[in-house]
């Protein structure tokens, strides 16, 4: 099979950059177009240079409709507003959508998953491998835990990022709900301030904090009678989410239309 040709989204940003370097320095994918917010100055800019290698030819554009005309794919770490511009276009162009994208509301999750009968999307919250293998031992730790056993994440981001909780905190909040088979909506406790009562038996807590350039810091702590028991996960630069989308869009190339989670990709689903 020829190699993967792969559009990335925003591609002037940290992300985008990360993605850009991701693709240069594997096999099985090549960099076919580079998307930029209209208005955005570093449009016509190379996206080689700005990814700090030499230069590819790829200028930045607009024109997502243009650029997918010779494309596989499209990795897709930008904001809600974006994604979901783009989704209509990947899906008419039969592209792979990789989602990284955080911050989605319920109706933005709806818009996705609606071209999934025609198009193959892969969406995460988070696309390395430690952090799925994370939520699936929380699910499992939390099916083993009743409710005497309270349930806390604890997330930490640079203080750049502009949604909370994370998308990998609410990963891992779905992944604990699931284990404990309630609903995650339901119980969510994401803010305590002022007098606020005792903790309700079951809710799974969220802490959001924000600062320096931590690239993800993320716990699932189980609060029980006399012990505590604490998850974690360290990122420790964002090339590791870009070599996941990579290996995630690799996977889906050929797919059959659905919709898709990195637990598919790594072969997590079942567990």
């Amino acid at each position: 099979m020829s190699d993967m040709r792969l559009i990335v989204a925003g591609a002037g940003g940290r992300m985008g950059r990360a993605l850009t370097r991701a693709i240069a320095d594997s096999k099985g994918a090549v960099l076919a177009g580079a998307l930029e917010a209209p208005g955005s100055e570093l449009l016509g800019k190379d996206a080689g240079v700005l990814a700090g290698l030499p230069a590819n030819g790829i200028k930045l554009s607009a024109d997502l409709w243009a650029m997918s005309k010779d494309a596989d794919g499209i990795l897709d770490f930008t904001v809600p507003a974006a994604t979901i511009a783009n989704v209509a276009i990947a899906a008419e162009r039969g592209l792979v959508h990789v989602i990284g994208t955080t911050g989605l509301s319920a109706s933005d999750n709806a818009v996705i998953k609606s071209v999934t009968n025609r198009a193959v999307v892969v969406q995460s919250g988070n696309m390395s491998l430690g952090v799925n293998l994370l939520a699936a031992v929380v699910k499992r730790v939390a099916k083993a835990l009743d409710e005497s056993f309270d349930i806390e994440i604890v997330e930490t981001h640079h203080r750049m990022k502009v949604d909370a909780p994370s998308g990998t905190a609410l990963m891992l909040g779905q992944a604990a709900a699931a284990g404990r088979g309630i609903s995650l909506e339901e119980n969510a406790e994401r803010g305590r301030d002022g007098i606020t009562g005792a903790r309700k038996p079951g809710a799974i807590g969220f802490a959001s904090l924000r600062g320096g350039t931590v690239a993800g810091e993320h716990s699932v702590t189980f609060l029980g009678p006399f012990e505590r028991l604490t998850l974690s996960h360290l990122a420790e630069d964002r090339m590791l989410f870009a070599h996941g989308a990579l290996k995630a869009a690799l996977w889906a190339h050929g797919k059959k239309p659905g919709h898709y989670s990195m637990a598919d990709v790594l072969g997590l689903a079942d567990i």
